[in-house]
């Protein structure tokens, strides 16, 4: 009996040290436009309205804090009625960076921190980048997880390229 006692804990233990020894994702997206990047950040800074340039956001919405400062919170609406929930992390205009995180959401990941950030390219171009790390929230796998994060980035990227193109 104790010997079954000892496999079922030691299964146990096993099991947990799995679930915590999960590695993040991550998926990094840019695109280049012919902007200078004074101009590109003008058009994805503004951390209360999102869908001023992805095409999957109906509404964007401050809950909380000041817009554009560390602390504040948003809203998403997709335009299929989904919602994510995002808490500003960071912002440094003279960077023109911001960080965010996913607090609570439709997409399919967990513990998810991006950066959006826009760096000159030179000759009045410029380049956005997208990044962040995140696990994939069950039953999606680590595929469908990035997949969609993808999916989501390329959307973004892919209508600044129309707008300032």
């Amino acid at each position: 009996m104790r010997q079954i006692q000892s496999l079922v804990l030691a299964a146990l233990i096993a099991a947990a040290g799995s679930a915590f020894a999960a590695e993040p994702l991550f998926v990094v997206k840019s695109v280049e436009l012919n902007q200078p990047a004074d101009v590109v950040w003008k058009k994805v800074s503004d951390f209360g309205d999102l869908g001023a340039w992805h095409p999957a956001v109906a509404k964007t919405e401050i809950v909380a804090g000041k817009n554009n400062h560390a602390g504040a919170k948003r809203v998403l609406t997709l335009q299929d009625g989904g919602k994510i929930n995002e808490t500003l992390t960071a912002f440094n205009a003279k960077a023109k960076s911001y960080s965010y995180k996913i607090t609570d959401g439709v997409l399919p990941v967990n513990e998810y921190a991006s950066t959006v950030s826009v760096h000159s390219n030179g000759d009045g171009k410029s380049v956005v980048v997208w990044e962040s790390h995140f696990l994939p929230k069950s039953p999606a796998d680590d595929k469908a997880a990035s997949d969609t994060i993808k999916g989501v980035y390329d959307g973004g990227l892919n209508q600044l390229k129309t707008l300032f193109q």
